[in-house]
Protein backbone atom coordinates (compact mmCIF):
# COMPACT_ATOMS: atom_id res chain seq x y z
CA UNK A 1 0.00 0.00 0.00
CA UNK A 2 1.76 3.10 -0.79
CA UNK A 3 0.73 6.41 1.49
CA UNK A 4 0.16 9.60 -0.16
CA UNK A 5 -0.90 13.22 0.10
CA UNK A 6 -5.14 13.40 -1.25
CA UNK A 7 -6.27 16.68 0.60
CA UNK A 8 -4.56 19.67 2.14
CA UNK A 9 -5.74 23.04 3.70
CA UNK A 10 -3.73 26.60 5.51
CA UNK A 11 -4.20 29.24 7.32
CA UNK A 12 -2.73 32.70 7.85
CA UNK A 13 -3.94 35.35 10.20
CA UNK A 14 -5.07 38.52 8.14
CA UNK A 15 -2.56 41.00 9.89
CA UNK A 16 -0.09 41.33 7.57
CA UNK A 17 3.44 43.03 8.88
CA UNK A 18 5.57 44.23 6.12
CA UNK A 19 9.39 45.57 6.06
CA UNK A 20 8.54 48.91 6.32
CA UNK A 21 6.47 48.89 9.52
CA UNK A 22 9.26 46.94 11.01
CA UNK A 23 11.64 50.10 9.62
CA UNK A 24 9.78 51.95 11.80
CA UNK A 25 9.91 50.30 15.44
CA UNK A 26 13.53 49.13 14.97
CA UNK A 27 16.94 49.65 13.66
CA UNK A 28 16.63 47.91 10.13
CA UNK A 29 15.54 48.85 6.50
CA UNK A 30 13.07 47.01 3.98
CA UNK A 31 15.96 46.46 1.86
CA UNK A 32 18.10 45.13 4.30
CA UNK A 33 16.25 42.39 5.10
CA UNK A 34 14.77 41.74 1.14
CA UNK A 35 18.40 41.06 0.05
CA UNK A 36 19.39 39.18 2.91
CA UNK A 37 16.43 36.73 2.99
CA UNK A 38 13.71 37.34 0.68
CA UNK A 39 11.22 38.50 2.97
CA UNK A 40 8.43 41.40 1.97
CA UNK A 41 6.15 40.76 4.68
CA UNK A 42 5.00 38.34 7.07
CA UNK A 43 1.54 37.34 8.76
CA UNK A 44 1.19 37.47 12.69
CA UNK A 45 -1.43 36.72 14.48
CA UNK A 46 -3.75 38.65 16.87
CA UNK A 47 -3.71 37.56 20.82
CA UNK A 48 -7.27 35.74 20.60
CA UNK A 49 -5.95 33.45 17.83
CA UNK A 50 -3.37 31.05 19.35
CA UNK A 51 -1.43 27.76 17.50
CA UNK A 52 -4.44 25.29 17.73
CA UNK A 53 -6.78 27.91 16.74
CA UNK A 54 -4.69 28.21 13.49
CA UNK A 55 -4.28 24.89 13.17
CA UNK A 56 -7.85 23.92 13.33
CA UNK A 57 -9.00 26.02 10.58
CA UNK A 58 -5.97 24.51 8.26
CA UNK A 59 -7.07 21.02 9.55
CA UNK A 60 -10.60 21.55 8.75
CA UNK A 61 -9.98 22.50 5.49
CA UNK A 62 -7.51 19.95 4.45
CA UNK A 63 -10.08 16.98 5.37
CA UNK A 64 -12.52 18.59 3.25
CA UNK A 65 -10.01 18.63 0.73
CA UNK A 66 -9.76 14.93 0.90
CA UNK A 67 -13.20 14.68 0.45
CA UNK A 68 -13.49 12.70 4.09
CA UNK A 69 -14.87 13.13 7.53
CA UNK A 70 -13.56 13.99 10.34
CA UNK A 71 -14.71 10.89 12.52
CA UNK A 72 -12.86 8.78 9.55
CA UNK A 73 -9.05 10.44 10.50
CA UNK A 74 -6.99 7.77 12.49
CA UNK A 75 -4.23 9.71 13.75
CA UNK A 76 -3.49 13.15 14.03
CA UNK A 77 0.01 14.88 14.06
CA UNK A 78 1.32 18.26 14.88
CA UNK A 79 4.53 19.17 14.25
CA UNK A 80 4.76 22.59 16.35
CA UNK A 81 7.53 24.12 18.87
CA UNK A 82 4.76 26.92 19.87
CA UNK A 83 1.88 25.02 21.47
CA UNK A 84 -0.72 26.95 23.55
CA UNK A 85 0.56 25.31 26.80
CA UNK A 86 2.81 22.32 27.46
CA UNK A 87 -0.27 20.16 27.06
CA UNK A 88 -2.81 19.18 26.36
CA UNK A 89 -1.09 18.79 23.16
CA UNK A 90 -2.17 20.70 20.18
CA UNK A 91 -3.64 17.77 18.16
CA UNK A 92 -5.45 16.69 21.51
CA UNK A 93 -7.26 19.99 20.79
CA UNK A 94 -8.20 19.92 17.78
CA UNK A 95 -9.20 16.63 17.54
CA UNK A 96 -11.72 17.71 20.00
CA UNK A 97 -12.81 20.92 18.20
CA UNK A 98 -12.61 18.74 15.03
CA UNK A 99 -14.85 16.02 16.17
CA UNK A 100 -12.57 13.34 15.35
CA UNK A 101 -13.51 11.15 17.50
CA UNK A 102 -11.66 7.67 16.69
CA UNK A 103 -8.44 9.52 16.21
CA UNK A 104 -5.12 9.01 18.47
CA UNK A 105 -2.70 12.55 18.89
CA UNK A 106 0.06 13.68 19.80
CA UNK A 107 2.49 16.72 18.77
CA UNK A 108 6.21 16.40 16.93
CA UNK A 109 8.80 19.29 18.07
CA UNK A 110 11.63 18.89 15.46
CA UNK A 111 10.92 23.36 14.85
CA UNK A 112 11.01 23.51 11.23
CA UNK A 113 11.78 19.92 10.27
CA UNK A 114 8.45 19.03 11.40
CA UNK A 115 6.43 18.28 8.67
CA UNK A 116 9.23 16.29 7.19
CA UNK A 117 8.88 14.18 10.45
CA UNK A 118 5.37 13.99 10.55
CA UNK A 119 4.66 13.00 6.94
CA UNK A 120 7.46 9.85 7.30
CA UNK A 121 5.67 8.33 10.46
CA UNK A 122 2.51 8.91 9.09
CA UNK A 123 3.79 7.28 5.86
CA UNK A 124 4.97 4.00 8.39
CA UNK A 125 1.16 3.97 9.92
CA UNK A 126 -0.25 3.55 6.70
CA UNK A 127 1.83 1.37 4.94
CA UNK A 128 1.83 -0.91 7.83
CA UNK A 129 -2.07 -0.49 7.16
CA UNK A 130 -2.15 -0.17 11.01
CA UNK A 131 -4.13 3.25 9.76
CA UNK A 132 -5.61 4.39 6.92
CA UNK A 133 -6.46 8.50 7.38
CA UNK A 134 -3.27 10.49 9.13
CA UNK A 135 -3.74 14.19 9.83
CA UNK A 136 -0.38 16.09 9.58
CA UNK A 137 -0.51 19.59 10.68
CA UNK A 138 2.76 21.77 10.81
CA UNK A 139 1.36 24.97 12.80
CA UNK A 140 3.57 28.03 14.72
CA UNK A 141 2.99 31.21 16.25
CA UNK A 142 6.38 32.43 16.12
CA UNK A 143 5.91 35.62 17.41
CA UNK A 144 4.80 35.08 20.99
CA UNK A 145 8.72 33.61 21.43
CA UNK A 146 10.08 36.37 18.85
CA UNK A 147 11.94 39.27 20.01
CA UNK A 148 10.98 42.25 18.72
CA UNK A 149 13.83 44.37 19.88
CA UNK A 150 16.27 41.99 18.39
CA UNK A 151 16.68 42.66 14.88
CA UNK A 152 18.43 39.79 14.18
CA UNK A 153 15.56 37.43 14.26
CA UNK A 154 12.37 39.40 14.67
CA UNK A 155 12.52 40.12 10.61
CA UNK A 156 12.11 36.95 9.99
CA UNK A 157 9.64 34.68 11.79
CA UNK A 158 5.67 34.75 10.84
CA UNK A 159 2.96 33.12 11.90
CA UNK A 160 0.50 30.03 9.84
CA UNK A 161 -0.59 26.99 9.61
CA UNK A 162 -0.74 24.13 6.45
CA UNK A 163 -1.87 20.79 7.12
CA UNK A 164 -2.08 17.43 4.85
CA UNK A 165 -4.56 14.22 5.24
CA UNK A 166 -2.41 11.36 4.01
CA UNK A 167 -3.70 7.85 3.25
CA UNK A 168 -3.41 5.05 0.25
CA UNK A 169 -2.82 6.68 -3.14
CA UNK A 170 -2.59 4.58 -6.71
CA UNK A 171 0.81 2.15 -7.30
CA UNK A 172 3.53 4.27 -8.24
CA UNK A 173 2.54 7.37 -6.34
CA UNK A 174 2.97 9.12 -2.78
CA UNK A 175 6.21 9.50 -0.62
CA UNK A 176 8.38 7.29 -2.66
CA UNK A 177 11.46 8.16 0.09
CA UNK A 178 12.36 9.69 3.01
CA UNK A 179 15.54 11.25 5.04
CA UNK A 180 15.46 12.34 8.82
CA UNK A 181 18.53 13.38 10.74
CA UNK A 182 19.19 15.43 13.81
CA UNK A 183 22.50 16.70 15.56
CA UNK A 184 21.82 17.90 19.13
CA UNK A 185 25.67 19.09 19.59
CA UNK A 186 24.12 22.10 16.98
CA UNK A 187 21.29 22.78 19.98
CA UNK A 188 22.75 25.80 20.99
CA UNK A 189 23.19 27.44 17.89
CA UNK A 190 19.07 27.81 17.51
CA UNK A 191 16.94 27.71 20.39
CA UNK A 192 14.47 29.14 22.87
CA UNK A 193 15.78 31.10 25.59
CA UNK A 194 14.67 31.30 29.56
CA UNK A 195 12.84 34.58 28.33
CA UNK A 196 10.85 32.11 25.76
CA UNK A 197 12.72 33.88 22.96
CA UNK A 198 14.53 32.86 19.94
CA UNK A 199 18.02 32.90 19.90
CA UNK A 200 19.81 32.29 16.73
CA UNK A 201 23.71 32.08 15.51
CA UNK A 202 23.08 33.54 12.17
CA UNK A 203 26.30 32.66 10.49
CA UNK A 204 26.46 28.97 12.29
CA UNK A 205 22.78 28.00 10.92
CA UNK A 206 23.23 29.32 7.25
CA UNK A 207 26.40 27.04 7.23
CA UNK A 208 24.89 23.79 8.64
CA UNK A 209 21.50 24.90 6.35
CA UNK A 210 23.38 25.17 2.94
CA UNK A 211 25.20 22.28 3.28
CA UNK A 212 22.26 19.90 4.92
CA UNK A 213 19.83 21.34 2.15
CA UNK A 214 21.82 20.04 -0.21
CA UNK A 215 23.30 16.89 1.06
CA UNK A 216 19.56 16.12 2.05
CA UNK A 217 17.75 16.37 -1.09
CA UNK A 218 20.85 14.57 -3.14
CA UNK A 219 20.49 11.56 -0.48
CA UNK A 220 16.27 11.21 -0.97
CA UNK A 221 16.63 11.09 -4.43
CA UNK A 222 19.09 8.12 -4.26
CA UNK A 223 17.06 6.06 -1.59
CA UNK A 224 13.77 6.65 -3.96
CA UNK A 225 15.96 5.32 -7.25
CA UNK A 226 16.18 8.54 -9.18
CA UNK A 227 18.37 11.26 -10.19
CA UNK A 228 18.41 15.42 -10.17
CA UNK A 229 17.40 15.23 -13.64
CA UNK A 230 14.18 13.13 -12.60
CA UNK A 231 12.87 16.58 -10.26
CA UNK A 232 10.17 18.43 -11.51
CA UNK A 233 9.77 20.79 -8.45
CA UNK A 234 11.33 21.53 -5.09
CA UNK A 235 9.81 22.79 -2.10
CA UNK A 236 12.03 23.88 0.31
CA UNK A 237 11.89 24.90 3.30
CA UNK A 238 11.19 28.80 3.54
CA UNK A 239 14.29 30.21 6.12
CA UNK A 240 16.30 32.52 3.70
CA UNK A 241 16.15 32.83 -0.06
CA UNK A 242 19.85 32.15 -0.03
CA UNK A 243 19.76 28.86 1.58
CA UNK A 244 16.69 27.70 -0.49
CA UNK A 245 19.00 29.12 -4.14
CA UNK A 246 21.50 26.72 -2.88
CA UNK A 247 19.47 23.64 -2.46
CA UNK A 248 17.97 24.56 -5.99
CA UNK A 249 21.46 24.85 -7.34
CA UNK A 250 22.38 21.32 -6.06
CA UNK A 251 19.67 20.39 -8.16
CA UNK A 252 20.51 21.89 -11.24
CA UNK A 253 16.70 22.98 -11.31
CA UNK A 254 15.51 26.34 -13.09
CA UNK A 255 14.35 29.12 -10.78
CA UNK A 256 10.95 28.25 -11.99
CA UNK A 257 11.06 25.15 -10.69
CA UNK A 258 11.42 26.04 -7.08
CA UNK A 259 8.47 27.34 -4.81
CA UNK A 260 9.02 31.13 -3.42
CA UNK A 261 6.60 32.13 -0.52
CA UNK A 262 9.05 33.63 1.90
CA UNK A 263 8.58 37.02 0.40
CA UNK A 264 4.46 36.57 1.49
CA UNK A 265 4.88 34.19 4.63
CA UNK A 266 8.45 35.44 5.97
CA UNK A 267 9.98 31.85 7.98
CA UNK A 268 6.79 29.98 9.61
CA UNK A 269 9.28 27.22 10.92
CA UNK A 270 6.64 24.00 10.38
CA UNK A 271 4.05 25.78 8.46
CA UNK A 272 6.29 26.87 5.42
CA UNK A 273 6.70 23.39 3.42
CA UNK A 274 2.52 22.40 3.20
CA UNK A 275 1.94 26.37 2.73
CA UNK A 276 4.21 26.38 -0.13
CA UNK A 277 2.81 23.35 -1.22
CA UNK A 278 -0.35 24.38 -1.76
CA UNK A 279 0.49 28.03 -2.90
CA UNK A 280 2.01 26.14 -5.97
CA UNK A 281 -1.33 23.60 -6.42
CA UNK A 282 -3.41 27.14 -6.69
CA UNK A 283 -0.55 28.33 -9.75
CA UNK A 284 -0.70 25.38 -11.32
CA UNK A 285 2.87 24.49 -10.67
CA UNK A 286 2.54 20.77 -9.66
CA UNK A 287 1.10 18.54 -11.62
CA UNK A 288 -0.39 14.71 -11.68
CA UNK A 289 2.95 12.49 -11.50
CA UNK A 290 4.72 15.41 -10.89
CA UNK A 291 7.80 14.46 -8.50
CA UNK A 292 8.50 16.56 -5.68
CA UNK A 293 11.32 17.23 -3.44
CA UNK A 294 10.82 18.97 -0.32
CA UNK A 295 13.58 20.12 1.63
CA UNK A 296 14.12 21.49 5.25
CA UNK A 297 16.39 22.14 8.47
CA UNK A 298 15.26 23.52 11.90
CA UNK A 299 16.88 24.07 15.67
CA UNK A 300 17.13 20.84 17.29
CA UNK A 301 19.61 20.91 14.60
CA UNK A 302 17.10 18.60 12.68
CA UNK A 303 16.56 18.06 8.67
CA UNK A 304 14.02 16.02 6.51
CA UNK A 305 13.68 15.32 3.08
CA UNK A 306 10.60 13.65 1.43
CA UNK A 307 10.66 12.56 -2.40
CA UNK A 308 6.75 12.71 -3.67
CA UNK A 309 5.38 10.91 -6.69
CA UNK A 310 2.18 13.88 -6.88
CA UNK A 311 -1.34 12.77 -7.30
CA UNK A 312 -3.93 9.85 -5.94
Amino acid sequence: MNAGIIGMGKFHPEKIVTNHDLEKVMDTSDEWIRTRTGIEERRIAEDDCDTSDMAYEAAKRAIQDAGITAEEIDLILVATVTPDRPFPSVSCMIQHRLGAVKAAAMDISAACSGFMYGVATAKQFIESKAYRYVLIVGVEKLSKITNWEDRNTAVLFGDGAGAAVMGPVSKGRGVLAFELGADGSGGSQLYENEQKHIVMNGREVFKFAVRQMGESAVNVLEKAGLTKDDVDFLIPHQANIRIMESARQRLNLPVEKMSKTIHKYGNTSSASIPVSIIDELEAGNIKEDDIIVMVGFGGGLTWGAIVVKWGK
